[in-house]
């Protein structure tokens, strides 16, 4: 049978390296949400300085700049439709060598690899904020269930 009121006791060094382990989990926290923001930030920088605007022809933002990664995942979408009309639906692979469609394909495949990257730093960039913010709830949790220890008063001597 077990009882749900049990009490755990620590003994004060064990207390204080869960809160030292707690306080690395918020910093730790901290960082990872300060890195992922610099991360989001420098992506989006760079794709915002390529100039690259959505066609009218795209299934949504059309004429917008990419800076993002929704944008960036449209544009890329965009960039193999236009491939594929361009090959009558043939990917770069099954193109003949020396068909003249498919240094436009392989660049078009280039172009989509990059923006993909794009896609890929932003989730990795969002899953290290996501993860910081757990950090530093665990962190908290930590520090609220193992309060420091009081100094105990010592015993009356008569």
């Amino acid at each position: 049978m077990s009882d749900s009121n049990a009490t755990v006791v620590l003994s004060q060094g064990q207390g204080r390296t869960i809160r030292v382990i707690a306080w690395l989990g918020i910093v730790g926290g901290i960082l990872l949400i300060v890195v992922g923001i610099v991360a989001w930030i420098g992506v989006s920088t760079q794709l915002r300085a390529e100039n690259i605007t959505i066609p009218d022809d795209a299934m949504a933002m059309q004429g917008q700049q990419v800076t993002g990664p929704i944008s960036a995942y449209i544009q890329a979408d965009v960039i193999n439709h236009h491939a594929l009309e361009a090959t009558d639906g043939s990917t770069y692979a099954e193109l003949d060598r020396d068909d003249p469609a498919r240094q436009t394909v392989m660049t078009a495949s280039f172009l989509r690899a990059s923006l993909f990257t794009s896609v890929v730093s932003f989730g990795l960039a969002l899953f290290a904020a996501g993860v910081g913010v757990l950090f530093i709830l665990f962190g908290v949790a930590l520090n609220v269930l193992v309060p420091r220890h009081r100094a105990q008063p010592a015993p009356a001597t008569e």
